[in-house]
């Protein structure tokens, strides 16, 4: 059995996260010691992991409580898992095409820039004024 400390370390998640996977039931609740202190069984361990590179690929936590819900039942087709993966991997295509964009958008205002005053600032001026962009990308970061 791991105290809530040692998961974190053997797991590299923060304990606050820890106990925000445990209350909003990703985690099962953990036991507790007879001085009330949280203790983990590697299963949990095991569990935590999974939750933690789902994070790191950009699954929402909705989708990883699917694929959790999933993960418990391994007789079952794996065509749900797929179609999530399949979503996730739009949403990671579309991120990098508008990342793309950006990136372009700050290469030509740098380009653009003759490293002059900033009365003739390239960059200022067009992050001054959107149009003066080639690209659409109000609220995107």
């Amino acid at each position: 059995m791991l105290s809530i400390g040692k998961l974190s370390a053997t797991t590299g998640v923060k304990v606050p996260t820890i106990r925000y996977y445990e209350e909003i039931g990703l985690l099962p609740e953990a036991e507790r010691s007879a001085g009330n202190q949280r203790l983990y069984a590697t299963k949990a361990q095991e569990r935590l992991a999974f939750i933690r590179h789902s994070r790191e690929l950009g699954f929402s936590l909705d989708d990883i409580r699917e694929l959790l819900s999933l993960s418990d039942r391994p007789d079952m087709s794996c065509a749900a898992a797929d179609v999530i993966a399949t979503r996730q991997l739009g949403f990671v295509k579309d991120r990098i095409t508008r990342l793309q964009a950006l990136q372009q958008e700050l290469e030509r205002m740098l380009t653009q820039c003759a490293q002059g005053t900033i009365s003739d600032c390239k960059v200022i001026e067009a992050l001054s004024n959107h149009e003066n962009c080639l690209h659409p990308h109000h609220g995107e970061v």
